[in-house]
Parts: C-alpha cells; sequence; structure tokens
C-alpha cells in the first residue's frame, strides 16, 4: 500500500497547474517567433496552448513562452520545424520553480474593470463595456491604440492585434480578450 501511495504522490507532484495533464513550455529567442508559433499552432488546432511568462531562469531575452500539453509535443514540433520556426529549447514544467507566470490579472474598481496583461492595461466600465483608458508599455502604437480604442464598447472595437503590429499590441490583445471574456 505504501508503494502505490508513494507513486500517487510522486505523479501528483509531476501535474502541472492546469490540474492533471503535464504541462510543458516552448522557450523562443524573440517575441515575434511567439507570436508566429503561437498562430501557427492555433491554426493548427492546438487549442490546449497558452503564452505565458518563462521561469526567470529561462528568459533568453524574451519574456514570453508556450505552455503545452506535453501529450502534443511530437505534433507540436512536427508543426513549428515545418514552418521554420523551431523553439530553442522544451522544457517540462514539474516543479514549483519551473512554474510559468500568467502575464493577464484583473482589477476590479467596482464600476470599471481593469485587465493588465504584461505591461499594457485596458480599463473597462464594465455596464456597457465601453474602454475607458489605455496604458502601459511603451511600443510606438500604444497612442494610436489608445486613440482608436477609447470610446468604443469591446463588442464594437478592432481587436488591438487588428490596428497594432508590435508587443505592446500583442499583449494588450490579450488584456482585451480577458475583458471580452470576462464581461460576456
Amino acid at each position: 500500500m505504501g508503494f502505490l501511495k508513494n507513486l500517487i504522490s510522486s505523479n501528483k507532484n509531476d501535474m502541472s497547474v492546469e490540474g492533471t495533464v503535464e504541462q510543458g513550455l516552448l522557450i523562443f529567442d524573440s517575441v515575434n517567433d511567439v507570436i508566429h508559433a503561437e498562430a501557427t499552432l492555433k491554426m493548427a488546432a492546438f487549442a490546449n496552448i497558452k503564452v505565458v511568462a518563462p521561469p526567470p531562469q529561462y528568459r533568453t531575452g524574451c519574456d514570453l513562452a508556450i505552455r503545452f500539453p506535453i501529450m502534443e509535443r511530437m505534433g507540436i514540433e512536427r508543426i513549428l520545424k515545418d514552418s521554420g520556426n523551431e523553439p530553442r529549447d522544451i522544457i517540462y514544467v514539474n516543479e514549483e520553480l519551473m512554474q510559468p507566470t500568467e502575464i493577464c490579472s484583473t482589477k476590479d474598481f467596482g464600476r470599471y474593470l481593469m485587465v493588465r496583461s504584461a505591461n499594457m492595461k485596458i480599463t473597462v466600465e464594465k455596464e456597457t463595456k465601453m474602454i475607458v483608458n489605455i496604458s502601459g508599455g511603451g511600443c510606438s502604437d500604444v497612442p494610436y491604440l489608445a486613440l482608436d480604442l477609447i470610446g468604443k464598447t469591446l463588442d464594437s472595437a478592432s481587436t488591438p492585434r487588428q490596428i497594432g503590429y508590435t508587443l505592446c499590441a500583442y499583449t494588450l490583445n490579450i488584456a482585451f480578450d480577458e475583458a471580452r471574456r470576462l464581461l460576456a
């Protein structure tokens, strides 16, 4: 009985934050590689991937990585190799120090909801879903993104990825999608 208990206990330690599925991280050299890989994998119907911040020891100048179910590793590697966008490294997420960090967080201000992704923030009036503020980042298109989005509702506005091309537009799009999901 002790053997079985130890086996179950050790298997629990190998589980991911997602529950019962072991996870891995795809580490890339640049943000553009991560964005391209995410788009490639989603087009290939890999729905269980998520962009996260890698553990500090795996940051290579790119503060983004892709978390994926280990069971899908062979298919993911094949798709990325065929697209010419192979990761620099693939790591298993099986220890607490190896856990990636969520890049999206929320703050409820009563009437308003602020969603932050990396350094970009979007603030929305909850009742009307009106975008009231865009802030953060340092990319050249942030003022344009703010000008285009503020005053529109989440349902009527273009997504930040439709109107911007920088890391700021990409991370703002993550916050935008999360705000849509939370206020649906």
